[in-house]
């Protein structure tokens, strides 16, 4: 009895897998540096950006090292020095938005017997601890400071600043953790309402005078963007979300097409993200239904998740497992007829996954699988659905 083993993928193929791979990666590298400028520095949150550039460039450097056995010398080179380019590029970006140095003047010649600020504070001091040889009468720390504050700025005994008792303006171009969201709220208040997942409280912030989307730290909350958002679509960004419903497809079918969309840390939730006209980057997302139309979509890192996708290019994953695929729902096939063309929804690369079979760690997903177009069109905008009723209908939990 003859067995039939799989044929080796043929070198050429692997060369042109990997130089696909290749452009994409450098693609994708590019830009995060152009967006470098625009992160903001609060939190560490540039900092990162840049450790992220870093990695990506070193962990690409390491692929070509290793694919030496099936790539020529002269492309081996090629590759090279795109990788310095990027790391080039990199340094001069970072350099542009550095601090630059104060002025400051320069002192060739420094006069031995002169006395520094330091020491002579250092000097009154020792003189206001009645040293032996200084007289003077005894004085507050307030009166004796160098710098004294003025006097109509000094806040009078027993009385606080008028700024204390004003509450903390909320940032309106971003969803993060509420205060209330750490503590446990009381019954019928209004934190209670909102992360009690089986009510129907649904939130619906406006972004209109944000250019920009940020949804992050949230659990068991629904959120829809309505079209005041439409806006607020230069980027998007959903990061560490636990059993959540976020819908941002109203605002890109009445406005504009986010140009980019990050997400990142998501698990049991489902995220419908409307059209995406640049690249959606993906990383850490756990069971969870994923609903998007873009141009290109690269996942790392994600588990058993459902997949309903309309991309433009070839879908990428990297270190995934238990993804299934679907086409768009009809539902919001409709709504965005104007992206319909060259659909490889389901034309998936899996760039950990070299051979010539089937990549184990991606799948399309069954139409009896599928989600009913009902449930998307009747069931997911709420809201007299509960969060638990939404998620249980599209499948994100069992029954």
């Amino acid at each position: 009895m003859s067995t039939i083993s799989a044929k080796p993928q043929p070198e050429s193929g692997l060369k042109e897998r990997f130089f696909r791979y290749f452009q994409h990666e450098v693609t994708a590298l590019q830009e995060q540096m152009a967006r470098l400028e625009d992160t903001a520095l609060i939190g560490g949150e540039r900092a990162d950006a840049v450790d992220h550039c870093l990695a990506g460039i070193a962990r690409l450097s390491k692929e070509v090292n290793d694919a030496s056995s099936y790539i020529p010398a002269y492309d081996q080179r090629t590759y090279s020095e795109a990788i310095k380019a990027l790391t080039d590029k990199l340094q001069d970006t970072r350099s542009n938005f550095a601090p630059k140095p104060r002025f400051a003047f320069k002192t060739t010649h420094k006069n031995p017997s002169a006395i520094s600020l330091n020491d002579a504070a250092e000097l009154a001091s020792a003189q206001r601890r009645h040293i032996p040889g200084y007289h003077s009468n005894p004085v507050s720390s307030n009166e004796s400071s160098l710098a004294t504050t003025p006097q109509s700025l000094v806040t009078p005994p027993n009385e606080t600043s008028s700024n204390a008792s004003e509450p903390h303006q909320n940032n309106l171009d971003s969803i993060s953790e509420s205060p209330t969201s750490t503590r446990r709220p009381g019954a019928g208040s209004p934190a209670d309402m909102l992360l009690n997942p089986h009510t129907a409280a649904v939130r619906k912030p406006s972004f209109a005078s944000s250019t920009s989307v940020t949804i992050s730290s949230h659990n068991s909350l629904h959120i829809i963007l309505p079209s005041s958002a439409a806006h607020a679509t230069s980027s998007g960004s959903l990061t560490n979300l636990r059993h959540c419903v976020v819908d941002m497809s109203i605002p890109t079918v009445s406005g504009q097409p986010f140009a980019s969309l990050t997400i990142k840390g998501v698990k049991e939730s489902l995220l419908i993200c409307g059209a995406v006209n640049g690249a959606a980057h993906i990383t850490g997302l756990e069971g969870s239904v994923l609903v998007i139309s873009s141009r290109q979509v690269r996942m790392h890192e994600c588990r058993e998740c459902v997949v309903y996708l309309r991309c433009n290019s070839r879908p990428i994953i990297e270190d995934c497992s238990g993804i299934r695929f679907a086409p768009l729902p009809e539902v919001y096939e409709l709504a965005l007829s104007e992206l319909q063309e060259n659909n490889q929804w389901d034309q998936v690369d899996d760039f950990k996954w070299l051979k010539a079979t089937h990549s184990p760690n991606w799948s399309i997903l069954p139409p009896e699988d599928s989600v009913a177009n009902e449930v998307w069109r009747d069931i997911v905008p709420g809201p007299s659905w509960s969060l638990e009723d939404i998620l249980r209908a599209t499948r994100v939990t069992k029954a």
